[in-house]
């Protein structure tokens, strides 16, 4: 290793529980050889557009546009406007300010927006709703972000009005504070039930929940999450179909489509992306969005299989460019599901042959921390 300092530290593996399977390798060399933790992200997927989607291995997916703004850098969530045509809105990850930008189909920015008097700690997630009762259209904002994995005494989730015009602009927002019921943790992932307003937090961890936020939000208290169920190992987002007879949540291999929370319909192989932060479904509800981090990021549309369409909507095929329909597992009966448990491919849709090698990385890097700290004890 040369003259470079050995150093591991909780950062380092808290990375490296977070990276995609492929750049767990990358990663541990990463970390053992002094590298800066913060640029823990995993194997960085290279190639050309059409590489990309090779790569997914099913031909169905399709490039909707890249972001062109250069302040989008990280972006982290993803939210189609329910009352402006082909308008989408994005936000960055933890190191920028509490910014959120409207983009065209082109991927060219319409609008920055600046919302008054929040904070932006570790924004991870948004989500666009319609309250039934008024016809106003909301967007939230997940400060919801956690490395420390129970670090924060509280986590923030602010509520927006949506712009009713694209141009630069302040705006004012609700701020709901949360607690988990069980203890704080990490998460990135939120969605907006759009019959009930029912707002649900996602976590990211290797045995994830979905929690439900009151029905009632308070702005003079704490808000109090409470599990409702299982959601799949490392979840980096969410969302709920426009007619609320279902929802997605995406990790970074792929999207678990669910009818309620453990109702697994089945998952929707997602294209190869360098670190996929974000996804959400298309106005009609018969694809799913989905993004990545990074400079110029590309957001891919995604059909959905027929068994996942909107109520309303007639099923037809969803091909491109002749390729084959996106391929859905079909939902485990009760006896298949204790199997997956047992083996790793539950809810999760990891194997367990990743999660061992994760396991092992981690610890692997714990020893050399103890190796280290005897030499230089």
């Amino acid at each position: 290793m040369g003259s470079r300092r050995v150093v591991v530290t909780a950062g380092v593996l808290a990375a490296l529980a977070s990276v995609p399977a492929g750049g767990v390798a990358a990663a541990s060399a990463y970390a053992v050889t002094g590298a800066d933790t913060e640029g823990v992200r995993g194997a960085r997927a290279g190639g050309t557009d059409a590489d990309r989607a090779a790569k997914a291995g099913d031909g169905t997916e399709r490039l909707l546009f890249r972001f062109k703004d250069a302040r989008i850098t990280e972006s982290s969530g993803l939210a189609v406007s329910p009352t402006h045509k082909d308008v989408y809105y994005t936000h960055n990850d933890s190191g920028s300010g509490p910014q959120f930008y409207a983009v065209g189909p082109d991927g060219r920015t319409l609008a920055m927006f600046t919302v008054a008097g929040a904070a932006a700690r570790d924004w991870e997630a948004m989500a666009a709703s319609v309250d039934p009762a008024t016809g106003q259209s909301f967007l939230w904002f997940a400060d919801i972000g956690d490395n420390l994995n129970g670090g924060w005494p509280d986590y923030s989730i602010y509520k927006v009005p949506e712009p009713k015009t694209m141009a630069d602009a302040t705006v004012h927002a609700t701020r709901y504070r949360f607690r988990y019921k069980d203890g704080n943790r990490n998460a990135e992932g939120i969605m907006v039930h759009p019959k009930t307003g029912r707002l649900y937090v996602v976590s990211k961890e290797f045995a994830g929940s979905i929690y439900a936020a009151p029905a009632k939000l308070r702005t003079d208290k704490v808000n109090i999450l409470r599990r409702v169920g299982p959601a799949p190992i490392m979840a980096t987002d969410a969302a709920y179909a426009p007619d609320g007879s279902s929802f997605v949540i995406r990790t970074y291999f792929s999207a678990s489509l669910y009818k309620a929370p453990g109702e697994l319909i089945g998952r929707v192989s997602m294209p190869a992306l360098d670190q996929a932060e974000s996804i959400t479904y298309t106005r009609d509800g018969r694809s799913l969005l989905t993004g990545t981090e990074g400079a110029s990021s590309p957001v891919y549309s995604v059909p959905l299989p027929a068994s996942a369409m909107p109520r309303r909507a007639a099923p037809t095929p969803a091909r491109t460019s002749g390729g084959p329909p996106p391929r859905v597992a079909a939902p485990p009966n009760a006896s298949a599901s204790h199997a997956a448990a047992g083996t790793g491919e539950g809810d999760g849709g990891v194997p367990a042959g990743v999660i061992a090698l994760w396991l092992g990385v981690a610890l692997g890097a714990t020893g050399i921390i103890a190796v280290v700290a005897r030499r230089v004890g």
